[in-house]
């Protein structure tokens, strides 16, 4: 291990911050979408990459793995909710539409950036866990759709109806003017895909 050496001047500490930081900046936008999800391990990563250049001689690579550079936070699961229950007829819809590409191509396109007012990822973030770049502060928070415990018994009609109507005493808008149905169930088709990856 090499020892850290101690830097007296003031003026070189100062540039020493300085390049860092527009290193740090340099390596940012190349990672900006999963920073929305709060994606430490992008950050960490080039993080890292920025210090080694900097700092050549004072850390090994093990050394720095120990340092806890940014707490990010995770989705939570599963979530404190009490979202109101669907009416019966839809809490018995199925989903009618195939999982076929297109279908889930277009809930992903739906989710990422087609739906009106704002994409569902800028709440749900865009790998589903609740983590996106508006949802901060949000109570309750986002549904987080990576969470097994939850997703696994919520059925298609409840979601269907949530997304159609909102959730009161939550920040999820309701869609009945901005989605069609046909657009509704390609969004659930989508959104049953963060539990497989």
């Amino acid at each position: 291990m090499f020892p850290v050496r101690k830097i007296t001047s003031g003026k070189m500490l100062n540039k020493i911050v300085f390049l860092f930081l527009i290193l740090i900046l340099a390596v940012m936008p190349a990672h900006a979408d999963e920073f929305q999800d709060g994606g430490d391990a992008y950050l960490k990563k080039d993080y890292e990459k920025a210090y080694k250049l900097i700092f050549p001689h004072f850390y090994e690579s093990s050394d720095f793995e120990s340092v806890n550079i940014i707490e990010a936070a995770s989705g939570i699961c599963p979530q404190n909710r009490k979202t109101k229950t669907a009416p019966g007829g839809y809490l018995r819809k199925t989903n009618p539409l195939v999982p076929t590409k297109e279908n889930i191509q277009k809930g992903k396109n739906l989710f990422l950036k087609d739906t009106k007012p704002t994409a569902c990822k800028l709440c749900h973030g865009i790998r589903g866990n609740g983590n996106g770049s508006l949802a901060r502060g949000m109570e309750p928070p986002p549904r987080n759709f990576t969470c097994g415990k939850v997703m696994k018994d919520l059925l298609d009609g409840q979601l269907f109806w949530v997304i159609r109507n909102g959730s009161k005493g939550t920040a999820m808008p309701a869609h009945k003017f901005s989605l069609n149905k046909e657009q509704i169930w390609q969004l659930i088709l989508y959104i049953r895909r963060f539990l497989e990856t």
